[in-house]
């Protein structure tokens, strides 16, 4: 009988990812209504050490598998090493990050196991002894509960979402025969973001700007309040389109979605995919000159002025509260 609650972690580089630790203390969360173990899934290479840090989170057994067919990600072998691990030990609910490799992974592993699979969930709750999904549908208009018919009932999570809470246990460490057929593709080169800046997914701080920057150059103001409040530069799919920002920096239906503490919007409109993208923001901040730009719907604080007046103002205010 299927029982207790499994998460996949990612790592990179040899270091965790921040959705792990969310995905653990949410896991945790789950398996102690029912006095269930929670297990965890890490793959890679040379990455065992790594096991004692999602004890700290809740985590009572991690399943390693160390290969080097493993490192880096290529979809094909971990999709099969992840579904032989869940099809062995036959847990009853498996969390995936919605980041960009859960994304990619659990649509995969969801497929070799022909199960359910709720996708970028902002929150999840057991229900009569059942895994319940609730998730954004219709651009964020509405939220639907997701129910499952097969087990496991598989979910993956909104990063930056759920909370990363220390519960710590002692992680026993199952090291597992992982395998693999040479993939059929395989990673050439990896180009890595040299910024230092915190991927947009993990940020707790996102400045974000849209059409009304005028042109690439108007971002050098939003890059100086982000530096002040140690955040990330995004925008809009339309400043992206135009060549104004990199693809990595789009928020928004199509592009990254992302949950910060502080999402402060500098003249953009508020395009449905790009309300879907950023609505589940702890705090919006608007600053457009149309007061009835439709962004100041989802704001929670909003200002109706020239953003090239005010955010030099705020970014010299919040220079001398950080002080």
């Amino acid at each position: 009988m299927a029982k207790g609650v499994m998460i996949v972690a990612e790592q990179r580089d040899g270091a965790l990812r921040k959705i792990s630790f969310e995905l653990a203390s949410t896991a945790r969360k789950l398996a102690d209504q029912s006095g269930d173990e929670v297990s965890a899934i890490l793959l890679g290479a040379g990455i065992e050490g790594l096991a004692a840090e999602l004890g700290k989170y809740g985590v009572d057994k991690v399943f390693v598998g160390d290969n080097a067919a493993l490192e880096p990600y290529v979809t094909e072998a971990h999709a099969a090493a992840t579904a032989k691990i869940i099809k062995d030990n036959d847990p009853a609910i498996v969390l995936f990050g919605a980041s960009v490799q859960g994304k990619d992974l659990s649509a995969r592993v969801a497929a070799k196991l022909a199960g359910g699979l709720a996708t970028d969930c902002t929150d999840v709750k057991i229900d009569g002894g059942n895994l319940v999904a609730i998730r954004p549908m219709y651009a964020g208009k509405c939220f639907g509960e997701v129910v499952f018919n097969t087990a496991p009932a598989m979910a993956s999570l909104r990063p930056n979402v759920f909370p990363a809470a220390e519960n710590a246990k002692a992680a026993a460490v199952t090291k597992v025969d992982v395998a693999v057929d040479a993939p059929k593709s395989k990673v050439l080169e990896v180009q890595k973001d040299t910024s230092g800046k915190v991927d947009l997914t993990e940020a707790n701080v996102i400045v974000s700007g849209g059409r009304g920057m005028k042109g690439p150059e108007g971002y050098a103001i939003l890059e100086e309040l982000a530096d002040v409040l140690k955040g990330t530069v995004g925008a809009s799919r339309a400043a992206v389109d135009a060549g104004w920002r990199p693809q990595k920096d789009q928020v928004g239906q199509t592009g990254k979605v992302v949950s910060p503490n502080l999402y402060i919007a500098c003249g953009i409109s508020g395009a449905i995919q790009h309300l879907a993208g950023m609505s589940s923001s702890k705090c919006i901040v608007a600053i457009n000159k149309d007061a009835e730009a439709p962004i100041f719907t989802k704001a929670d604080y909003g200002v109706v002025d020239d953003l090239f007046k005010v955010v030099p103002e705020l970014t010299a205010v919040c220079k001398t509260l950080v002080a």
